[in-house]
């Protein structure tokens, strides 16, 4: 495995510092968000698509420092029954440009569509009942989502890009169960972004998403949650403040190693569940802890993934036996 980082964890630094701080930290791989909910702090999706000589210039910071692209992040609603069709072209921008800097991942969200045709704000179904919730979400997968993913994803294999889709609350796909049926009705270039942090709030075990999609995971964010138990035994983990209020949340994103239980030996798991299912490739560090500094808080990161983090193939082969 190798060590990345999302540059939006150190988005308060211009874009060269931002890369002197990352190399300086023995990280080799950065993944880059090129808008939607990111204000893209250091790249310039349409300058990069149009300038050949920007693009250049860009990949040489980039490499000069010894780094390299993994992935391209592209996260916003691309299914918002009124914004969608401005995401969809990020998403489809960005593909583009992935392309063209030779990066075979775009990282992005599911999409939440309307709840029906008409309305004008996404629904997030989490139950069966009362009965039309399965009404909702027959619409939202087969008259919405599976149509645009199938035409995303062969826009995608046309252009030499796999996505890697984000299982996150409020999403249509937040769990296992969803991120398969999406591959399942669209193909296999569509794979998992396992973002440990968020099954944590919503109550699942990341080594056992981990083991649940094996040869479908296609990238990994670097991120924990710490589950405030005096206010989540009372209220839930359905939490509806943000992350200003992080003292009364039932859970808040944290540094890694701040938040589940297990520390060290959970991390381990966790990256040793990931490498039998098949994933074996960059953990993209995503700081998002608003308690401590960014720069302190990715090199905690650093510290604790080098304790744990497989980088030399297994020695052990079937022939040993």
């Amino acid at each position: 495995m190798e060590l990345g980082i999302v540059t939006d964890s150190l988005a308060h630094l211009p874009f060269e510092e931002m890369l002197d701080v990352v190399a300086g930290l023995g990280i080799s791989a950065v993944e880059f968000p090129t808008g939607g909910w990111s204000s893209a702090p250091h790249l310039d999706l349409d300058e990069l698509l149009e300038d050949g000589a920007a693009r250049a210039r860009f990949v040489d910071a980039v490499s000069d420092r010894g780094l390299h692209i993994s992935a391209l992040n592209a996260n916003g609603n691309q299914l918002h029954p009124v914004i969608g069709e401005k995401i969809d072209s990020l998403v489809r921008r960005t593909v583009r440009l992935a392309e063209l800097l030779e990066v075979p991942t775009v990282v992005l969200m599911s999409g939440l569509p309307a709840g029906a045709p008409g309305d004008t704000t996404p629904n997030w179904v989490t139950t069966s009942w009362p009965p039309e919730t399965r009404a909702i979400l027959d619409y939202q997968w087969n008259e919405v989502a599976i149509p645009y993913w199938k035409d995303l994803a062969a826009f995608g294999a046309d252009h030499g890009v796999r996505f890697a889709v984000e299982m996150h609350g409020d999403q249509l796909v937040y769990n296992a169960a969803t991120l398969l049926r999406l591959r399942e009705a669209v193909g296999d270039v569509v794979g998992a972004n396992l973002d440990p942090s968020h099954p944590m709030w919503m109550g699942a075990d990341p080594r056992a998403l981990a083991r649940a999609l094996p040869g479908a995971i296609h990238n990994v964010h670097a991120k924990d949650s710490r589950i405030q138990r005096h206010i989540a035994d009372v209220n839930g983990l359905l939490d509806t403040q943000g992350p200003e209020q992080a003292a009364t949340r039932a859970w808040n994103y944290v540094t890694l190693g701040l938040g589940h239980e297990g520390g060290r030996q959970f991390w381990g798991q966790f990256l040793s569940d990931m490498r039998q299912s098949g994933y074996d490739g960059v953990l993209s560090i995503e700081h998002e802890d608003v308690v401590l500094d960014a720069v302190e808080g990715v090199a905690a990161t650093v510290d604790l993934l080098k304790q744990v983090m497989p980088v030399a193939p297994p020695s052990w082969k079937p022939q040993d036996i």
